[in-house]
């Protein structure tokens, strides 16, 4: 097993000296035994217990590894006290990121349950990936075709259309339509990382969009 790597040797940066009875906590509140957790994260259990008993500095990779193992972020890993929470989310602030294809503008509040996303699926992008993962999806398209499969049933999803299922139904989102698809898409994480599982790209952090690929 390839590991990522941990940080160099030497006492741990103050805001990191208490990462490690919150990685313990956030697993066992994830309901994920350390073998298990491990095996996620692509660590060996062993070396995941010496990160949670302080032996070991988590590197920054790691950090973001075991947030989205355990559907959180690096800044609750640290202790980060969070921002209040702002509801209303400004198109002006929503930022175009690219992953697998498929551009995509996060219109959700951080840290909540849900994540809220605005996605474009050009054609033939991801049309093969088959994702399955805990959690529920809901989406609705607003512009082109959209072929939905759910199992071994295919529907062709119009504008105006909806579609809800759970997450753990094998499925695949492609686009119908030669311009592609844009869609409003929604789901629940359930600390399963399962962002970059919809998305189908987790081994590669999303690339911002350049401006003028903006709609």
């Amino acid at each position: 097993m390839t590991e990522l790597p941990d940080e160099p040797a030497g006492g741990p940066p103050d805001e990191l000296s208490t990462v490690a009875p919150r990685l313990r906590d956030l697993r066992r509140r994830s309901g994920l035994t350390l073998e298990t957790a491990a095996r996620l994260v692509g660590l060996s259990p062993a070396h995941l217990s010496r990160l949670e008993t302080s032996q070991r500095q988590p590197s920054l990779p790691m950090l973001l590894a075991l947030a989205r193992t355990y559907g959180t972020t690096v800044s609750e890993l640290l202790g980060e006290t969070a921002p209040e929470r702002d509801p209303i989310v400004r198109a002006g602030r929503a930022e175009a990121s690219e992953a697998g294809g498929w551009t995509y503008w996060t219109v959700g509040g951080a840290g909540r349950a849900m994540q809220a996303l605005r996605v474009r699926v050009p054609q033939r992008a991801q049309g093969d990936l088959v994702r399955v993962h805990p959690g529920e999806e809901w989406l609705y398209v607003l512009k082109g075709r959209l072929r939905l499969t759910l199992g071994a049933a295919v529907q062709v999803l119009e504008p105006g259309d909806a579609a809800h299922f759970d997450s753990l139904t094998p499925h695949r989102i492609a686009a119908a339509s030669p311009g592609g698809v844009e869609l409003l898409f929604v789901h629940t994480l359930l600390q399963s990382g399962a962002a970059e599982l919809c998305l189908g790209d987790d081994t590669r952090r999303p690339r911002a969009v350049s401006p003028r690929h903006r709609s």
